[in-house]
C-alpha cells in the first residue's frame, strides 16, 4: 500500500457471499479500498476453503496435509477482508448481523434466490434497519426466478449459449477454460453498486441490485447476431478463426501458435508479404475483403500451410515487421508473468502468511490504474473461520467481552 487514497476509503462492506461469483465483487471493492467484513458460517466457513490445490509448511499439495494449509481459492479470495463467524440459523446471529448492516454502505450476498430472505437477512430486513444500505443479490437465474436450482458455473455456461460460441463445425460444446459467468457477474455488481452508490449520493437512500449469472453472460453471447449469421449461411462455429473476419485467429506454427489479426487490406497485404507469397493480393479469392470471407477455409489452410513450416518466434517476427498484429499463444503461467501486467499490478504475488513457497504463486490484481488513487488490499485475511470476531464485534459494534464470551459460548460465532 502507498500512501494514497483508494477511491472507496470510508466504505463498509457487509460480505455474505462464498465460493466464487460473490467474494470476486467483494474482493474488488476490497481492492478497491472498501473496508469488507467477511461472514462466515462457524462450521468450516466458506466453500473456498476446501478447495485443492492448498499452500502450507509442504509448499504447494493437492490433498491437505496440516491444520494450517491454505487453499490458495480461499487465499486469493479472501484478501483485505476482516473475518467474522455467525450461524445465521440462529436468531442472535441475525442481530449481529442486523447491527453490523447499521453500521455499514453495502451488502453482497449470493444465495440461491430467496434464501436471503428465509434466513432474515435479505434485502428487506437490511433496508430496515439502514435505509442507506446498498444491498447486491448475485444470483444464477435472478431474484425474480422461481426459487431452486443451483447455479455453477458450468450450468450457467451450457444455459447461456457459451458452449457453442466456441469449437468447430460438428464439435462438441467447449467449456471455457476459466470461469467466465462467476467471474463476469460480479463485475456487473460492482458496476451496479457504484452506480446505486452514485444515486444515494443525490438521493440519500439505498436500493437492491439483482444480478443474474446467467443475464450477464447470455449478453455477452448475444453481442453476435446468431440469429443473422444463420440466416446468411455464415458458419457461426469456425473453432480457431473467425472466418467472417478472415484472416482472424489461431494458426499452428512448428512449435507452438500464433494469433493474428489481416482483416483490412493493408494488413493482409502485408500478412502475404510476411509469408512471401505477396501475390496472393492479386488472387480473386483474396483480393478484397469479402472475396476473403467468402473463401476463408481456402484462405486459413493456405496461412497454416506457411505458418507450419515457421517457428513462433520467426512467424511473429515477419509479421511484426510488416504491421500485421500478431502474438504468440501463451499458457498462463507466462502470461502472469508479463512485465506489463505486473508493472501495473494486474497479476500480483500471492503466499501463504506463515510459509514460503518455491513456486512464484500470482493470483488477480485490480485491472484499473487511476491517476489520482491507488488500488490494493488491506494486510489483512481470516485464515482461520472468524479470525476477526473479537476486533470486529468490538471495535466496531461496540460489544463488551462479556456478550462476546456469551455469543461464542451459544455457538452464535
Amino acid at each position: 500500500m502507498t500512501d494514497r487514497e483508494r477511491p472507496l476509503e470510508g466504505l463498509r462492506v457487509i460480505d455474505l457471499t462464498r465460493a466464487l461469483a460473490g467474494p470476486y465483487a467483494t474482493l474488488l471493492l476490497a481492492g478497491l479500498g472498501a473496508e469488507v467484513i467477511k461472514i462466515e458460517d462457524p462450521r468450516g466457513g466458506d466453500l473456498a476453503r476446501e478447495n485443492s490445490p492448498y499452500v502450507g509448511r509442504d509448499g504447494v499439495t493437492v490433498e491437505r496435509k496440516h491444520d494450517d494449509d491454505v487453499s490458495i481459492s480461499h487465499l486469493t479470495r479472501a484478501r483485505g477482508k476482516l473475518g467474522v463467524s455467525l450461524d445465521l440459523k440462529q436468531p442472535e446471529a441475525r442481530e449481529v448481523f442486523l447491527d453490523l448492516v447499521r453500521t455499514a454502505d453495502i451488502v453482497v450476498e449470493n444465495f440461491t434466490a430467496g434464501t436471503a430472505d428465509r434466513l432474515g437477512v435479505g434485502y428487506e430486513a437490511a433496508k430496515a434497519a439502514n435505509p442507506r444500505v446498498i444491498y447486491c443479490s448475485l444470483s444464477g437465474f435472478g431474484a425474480t426466478a422461481p426459487e431452486g436450482g443451483k447455479a455453477m458455473d458450468i450450468v450457467i455456461q451450457a444455459l447461456s449459449g457459451a458452449m457453442y460460441a466456441s469449437g468447430g463445425p460438428g464439435e462438441p460444446p467447449v467449456r471455457i477454460g476459466i470461469p467466465i459467468a462467476d467471474m463476469l457477474a460480479p463485475v456487473f455488481s460492482v458496476i451496479g453498486i457504484l452506480s446505486a452508490l452514485e444515486q444515494r449520493h443525490r438521493t440519500g437512500i439505498g436500493q437492491h441490485i439483482d444480478v443474474s449469472m446467467l443475464g450477464a453472460l447470455t449478453s455477452f453471447v448475444a453481442i453476435e447476431n446468431w440469429s443473422a449469421m444463420a440466416a446468411a449461411g455464415m458458419q457461426a462455429r469456425t473453432g480457431l478463426t473467425v472466418q467472417r473476419l478472415s484472416p482472424f485467429g489461431v494458426f499452428e506454427c512448428a512449435d507452438g501458435y500464433i494469433a493474428l489479426v489481416a482483416v483490412h487490406e493493408k494488413l493482409a497485404q502485408g500478412l502475404f508479404r510476411a509469408m512471401g507469397q505477396p501475390e496472393l493480393s492479386n488472387d480473386p479469392r483474396f483480393a478484397n475483403r469479402d472475396s476473403r470471407v467468402a473463401n476463408a477455409a481456402v484462405l486459413e489452410e493456405t496461412i497454416n500451410g506457411w505458418s507450419r513450416t515457421q517457428s513462433v518466434a520467426a512467424a511473429v517476427a515477419e509479421l511484426e515487421a510488416q504491421g500485421v498484429p500478431v502474438a504468440p499463444v501463451r499458457h498462463p503461467e507466462d502470461a502472469l508473468l508479463d512485465s506489463r501486467v505486473v508493472a501495473r499490478h494486474e497479476a500480483v504475488p500471492v503466499a501463504h502468511p506463515n510459509y514460503t513457497s518455491e513456486i512464484d504463486l500470482r493470483t488477480a490484481g485490480i485491472p484499473i490504474v487511476f491517476s489520482g488513487a491507488e488500488t490494493g488490499f488491506d494486510d489483512v485475511m481470516p485464515i482461520a473461520v472468524g479470525e476477526h470476531n473479537d476486533r470486529v464485534l468490538t471495535s466496531t459494534l461496540g460489544y463488551s467481552p462479556e456478550r462476546i464470551a456469551a455469543l461464542r459460548a451459544k455457538g452464535v460465532i
